[in-house]
């Protein structure tokens, strides 16, 4: 009785198995710009990452990984631009930030340039290296009472108590 009760009962007409030739082609959609409002919201796109409109380019840069406060205020300068919001930039400014942005190493390819450094003092068996693979912190700190980060959670060993 409970198995009958258990089994879904399924028309004939509906299929459980996708055939894919019955399926309408797909057609590419494209949404116009959010509007809250009145106001329409774009992100600007540079190296790859939105930043946000709101507040000022030399802030709005540094969303970037691999550029913070000194290489986005270098960037400003080298551009003559001001720090205004980033909203407020015109097309052919942020093409120039963008262009400027991209002689810099950011995000994937600084990602991929710290592994593979990381992974040659693994594969050579420094002291850095032996470090990484334990996963403690490499730079000479103490790690009698400090480092969680690396180590971990705390792991009670059962027996020990202090005196």
């Amino acid at each position: 009785m409970a198995q009958s009760l258990a089994t879904a009962f399924v028309p004939s007409s509906f299929s459980l198995v996708h055939n894919p030739i019955s399926v309408a082609p797909k057609t590419s959609i494209s949404f116009p710009p959010a509007k809250i409002g009145g106001l329409s919201i774009k992100c600007a796109r540079v190296g790859g990452v939105e930043i946000p409109n709101n507040k000022r380019v030399e802030y709005s840069l540094q969303y970037i990984h691999g550029i913070g406060r000194t290489t986005a205020r270098q960037i400003l300068n080298d551009l003559t631009f001001e720090n205004k919001l980033t909203k407020d930039f015109s097309e052919e400014e942020l093409t120039a930030l963008r262009e400027e942005v991209s002689k810099y190493m950011i995000e994937g390819d600084l990602r991929r340039f710290n592994a593979l450094a990381i992974r040659r003092l693994k594969e050579i068996q420094c002291y850095r290296g032996m470090r990484h693979i334990q996963g403690l912190p490499c730079r000479g700190q103490r790690t009698k009472n400090n480092c969680r980060t690396l180590k971990g959670k705390r792991v009670a060993i059962p027996g020990k108590k202090k005196k």
